[in-house]
């Protein structure tokens, strides 16, 4: 049965720009080999930073830009895939988006934000329109950025696309624990999937993260979960656990027999 052995990255939100970020992560990678991990998920705009203005305008760049660019080679180097959220100049719009590099460098796949929440992101990004999952190591893999995650549509959307791991990075302050503890494992349970949710931590310009970033089972319980600090999540994912929890409550077949 197919195993996926994932990395969640909970990085201190103070680091400056894509430069100091970029080094952050290489210094990561250099510093844990002993991860043998297959897939390391950081979290919203990690890139660039989330509460950044108008430096959204600055820092982004093209899906195959230079720092995406240098993730790429990062992936080569360490055997590694890596999932990551950044500021994506697209037809002259920009949108809060996502990357993924496999360990040979190539492109596996990406998302745009579907959903904005009032506020600095409104106000800089235009909205993404579709969800396309990705297949690694076996598995089916959607994206959903943070307030993407929080419309149940969205995550029985890529469901019933086929997904058995969703990704979620996300920039959630200390307001929203709710978010993390409640309902995200809500998610996982009621669509029998995986769910990576990786947060930053601590302060940025003001806005303080709640951190808290976890690992769900299809079953809804936390297979691993950070506190307030910097933080690195490991965990083997198995297909079999995720055919257990859908044979158990076959939640979406039985959707399907509503008569809405």
């Amino acid at each position: 049965m197919e195993c996926l052995n994932i990395v969640v990255a909970q990085n201190p939100a103070e680091l400056d720009g894509p430069q100091a970020r970029f080094e952050w992560l290489a210094k990561q990678l250099q510093d844990n080999h002993a991860w043998a991990a297959d897939l390391l998920v950081l979290p919203e705009l990690f890139l660039t930073g989330y509460n950044i203005g108008a430096n959204v305008e600055r820092w982004n760049e093209a899906k195959d830009g230079p720092f995406a660019q240098k993730i790429s080679a990062l992936c080569k180097t360490h055997d590694i895939a890596i999932h990551y959220g950044y500021a994506e100049i697209c037809n002259g719009k920009t949108y809060n988006s996502t990357n993924c590099f496999g360990a040979l460098g190539e492109r596996l796949g990406g998302h745009q934000k579907l959903l904005l929440p009032p506020g600095f992101e409104s106000d800089h990004f235009a909205t993404g329109n579709s969800c396309e999952l990705f297949s690694f190591k076996g598995f089916k893999i959607a994206t959903l950025i943070c307030y993407d995650s929080e419309f149940p549509e969205n995550f029985r959307h890529v469901r019933r696309l086929g997904a058995d791991l969703v990704l979620v990075p996300t920039a959630l302050d200390e307001n929203w624990g709710i978010v993390a503890h409640k309902l995200i494992p809500v998610r996982a349970f009621e669509n029998g999937v995986y769910v990576c949710y990786a947060n930053q931590s601590s302060v940025e310009h003001g806005m303080k993260y709640l951190g808290h970033s976890c690992i769900v089972g299809p079953d809804g319980h936390d297979i691993a979960r950070a506190g307030a600090k910097p933080e690195i999540l490991q965990a083997r994912l198995n297909k079999e656990h995720l055919l257990s929890a859908r044979g158990r409550l076959p939640y979406l077949k039985d959707a399907e027999t509503l008569p809405w």
